[in-house]
């Protein structure tokens, strides 16, 4: 249901039916007035291929940005107000590797200090898990902090791991289907959850919706095929509902449900958290090392010097425009409090200790020293011998611990060593050889990944140009993270595309045996690849789509946002190269087999022959163009798991097959053009 389920089927049949008759009429009225369209091409061929060479250079423009596609222009020019105007309509895309994929889950990941001892960490996180449990739209949460029993996790004490489920938007039954429960419309009652609890809006008051789940004597929702999903985000706050209460705009989309999340997340000695998800997250981490989608990897001599380049770079990094600033956290790395014992090796020569027999007797005091082994079944499990843990859990008490001397006299720990805190790493990073530190960081929503590291690089490289921005001596920096995958998907769809299009030329060069002939059909890759473009810049524009429709907006119902260039979309390129060229290969079959039939022996005759093969081949063009149209609508107006994909893959297919309509005038309009030539130079001989 394009609609929603909460519209009804009525709504959602009448909005099926007007973009399926809007569509074919479109279709049908095209195939209309089809011969005057050709008629008038064939007569001003020079005008109308001005149409789809201006639509190829637009989508080119879409593509790499005004700047670049007209850098050659001279500048007093490219500055001039109107020039200036579409250039800044055209900036260019974005670029980033893959849309985030909606998991229905997200990981939030803070840090506590680094001296901060297990008791404090899992004290915040407790009351991070506590607090995620009173948003109404969250299932469950389930915090970790420190490593499991696992070498593959090395994670220390203060870095804290909350996997966090939220409910989906309607209920549902073990099969995922919507359920539908009875329901009142002329009853406003306050928004509640599914056992009735009522729900508060971020006043923390609960307030009035329209319309009544209806409920029976113990207060459970009454099943009702006929009757309307069960909807578990809240909804809008209606001030006209609730007088003298700010308006809210409710939960409509997992985003809200993220920030309601880093809202309640904020606590006293923990850092704020970048928007991840648990399978995206575990791609990276094993990529990259870091715990975020972007990040800079700092390599240095020592780790002091790279917890110092670390902190300058925080700095710097919270004033670049298209980072999110709150995300910016640098790893503490040389902050945890170790107690370091020295031996006295004179005190120790005085009571004839050997080094080596005092360094057991702190090993077993303090670590506990393996003595056996037990054997259960299949397990083994290491008995262990050490102090109990009140000789031992304390400075005083391990400045106590005894060592026996020669003479069998017990002289305590404090008499032999220096004992003293000192400061040192929680854990020890290596890549390359080098010792390595992160700055991690996420970026604000509207922009793209590939814009987000070029803009951070440059606004560092002009920090350190102006001496504003001092790095410490053997210090370096990358970034890193998905931008890397991006960088290695756009050196192999470099090969891919280019390669796709050569053997598409190939074939149909295999088809016509003809050079000409094959270029004709080949321009429809150009158009469509236009048509694509343009409908992605649609998709950024805040007017596209921007009219309600039943009661709803067009551009909620097309999922209309801002795309960026990524793997989706190149694949959805490659998927309309595949089928752009259908209707150039319809035409110019017929055109080729009419011409051999019989050959005309004028200009006129050329162009009726010409006219009289495009209507006979417009209506099998036009079906091709619907089916392909057709099917890629549902698509465009789906939503949960897997849209966030499907759809930036669906747009250039959409697009590029809206506008490739054009095919059926370009491709007769050059064929005829070529005959006509051969007939003046056969005139000439």
């Amino acid at each position: 249901m394009p609609l929603g389920p909460d519209r009804g089927i009525i709504r959602n049949f009448l909005i099926v039916a007007l973009i399926l008759g809007v569509t074919l009429g479109a279709l049908i009225y095209y195939q209309h007035i089809y011969a005057r369209l050709l008629k008038w091409c064939l007569d001003h061929k020079a005008a109308f291929l001005a149409i789809p060479g201006v639509i190829v250079l637009l989508g080119l423009t879409v593509w790499l940005g005004f700047d670049r596609t007209f850098g050659w222009v001279p500048r007093p020019i490219r500055t001039w107000g109107p020039v200036s105007t579409v250039a800044h309509a055209f900036p260019g895309l974005g670029k980033e590797f893959m849309p985030p994929l909606d998991e229905g889950s997200y990981l939030y990941m803070p840090s506590a200090m680094p001296h901060a001892s297990i008791g404090e960490t899992l004290d915040i996180l407790q009351k991070q898990d506590m607090a995620f449990y009173a948003i109404p739209e969250v299932a469950s949460a389930v915090g970790k902090l420190g490593r499991a029993e696992s070498p593959l996790d090395p994670a220390p004490v203060p870095m804290i791991e909350t996997v966090i489920n939220y409910h989906p938007e309607y209920a549902t039954d073990r099969d995922g289907r919507r359920l539908s429960f009875k329901y009142n419309a002329k009853t406003n009652d306050f928004v509640r959850s599914m056992d009735g609890t009522r729900l508060n809006a971020p006043d923390g008051e609960p307030y009035l919706v329209r319309g009544m789940f209806v409920r029976d004597a113990q207060g459970q929702l009454i099943p009702d095929s006929r009757g309307k999903p069960f909807r578990q985000w809240r909804p809008a706050l209606d001030p006209k509902l609730n007088p003298d209460r700010e308006a809210w705009a409710g939960i409509q989309k997992p985003d809200d449900i993220w920030d309601e999340i880093v809202h309640a997340g904020e606590i006293p000695g923990a850092t704020s958290a970048p928007r991840l998800q648990p399978i995206a997250t575990r791609v990276v981490m094993l990529q990259s090392g870091m715990r975020a989608p972007m990040g800079l990897k700092l390599h240095g001599p020592n780790l002091e010097v790279i917890e110092k380049a670390g902190f300058a770079l925080e700095k710097v990094l919270r004033h670049v425009p298209m980072i999110e600033p709150t995300t910016v956290i640098a790893d503490r790395i040389v902050g945890k409090p170790y107690l370091e014992v020295i031996p006295d090796r004179t005190a120790l020569a005085r009571y004839g200790i050997r080094v080596e027999d005092f360094q057991d007797v702190l090993e077993v005091a303090i670590g506990g020293q393996a003595v056996t082994r037990t054997v259960e079944g299949r397990e083994r499990y290491p008995v262990r011998v050490r102090y109990a843990r009140e000789l031992r859990d304390s400075p005083e008490a391990i400045r106590r611990i005894l060592v026996p001397a020669m003479d069998g006299a017990q002289v305590p720990l404090e008499q032999l060593a220096e004992i003293h805190y000192v400061r040192g790493p929680e854990m020890i990073t290596s890549e390359d050889t080098f010792l390595t530190g992160f700055v991690i960081f996420d970026k604000k929503p509207q922009f793209a990944e590939v814009d987000v590291v070029q803009q951070a690089d440059q606004y560092i490289k002009e920090q350190i140009a102006s001496g504003a921005l001092v790095l410490p001596a053997g210090v370096s920096y990358t970034f890193a993270g998905t931008y890397e995958n991006q960088i290695r998907a756009a050196q192999r769809l470099a090969t891919v595309i280019p390669l796709t299009l050569i053997i598409i030329f190939l074939i149909l060069y295999f088809q016509f045996k003809d050079y000409a002939l094959s270029f004709f059909v080949f321009t429809g890759i150009f158009i469509a690849w236009s048509g694509g473009f343009i409908l992605i810049w649609f998709y950024a524009q805040d007017w596209f789509l921007n009219f309600h429709l039943f009661g709803i907006n067009l551009r909620d119902l097309f999922q209309v946002h801002t795309i960026n260039l990524s793997v989706a979309i190149w694949v959805g390129f490659l998927a309309l190269f595949g089928v752009a060229t259908d209707d150039g290969v319809i035409m110019c079959t017929y055109l080729r087999q009419r011409f051999t039939d019989a050959t005309p022996t004028s200009v006129a005759g050329i162009r009726a022959a010409t006219i009289d093969a495009g209507l006979r081949r417009v209506r099998p063009c036009m079906m091709t163009a619907a089916t392909t149209i057709l099917a890629l609508i549902p698509v465009l107006t789906s939503s949960g798991r897997g849209a966030d994909i499907m759809i930036p893959m669906a747009i250039p297919s959409f697009g590029g097959m809206t506008i490739q309509v054009m095919t059926t005038l370009v491709a007769p309009v050059l064929f005829c053009m070529r005959e006509e030539r051969r007939l003046q130079k056969a005139h000439r001989a």
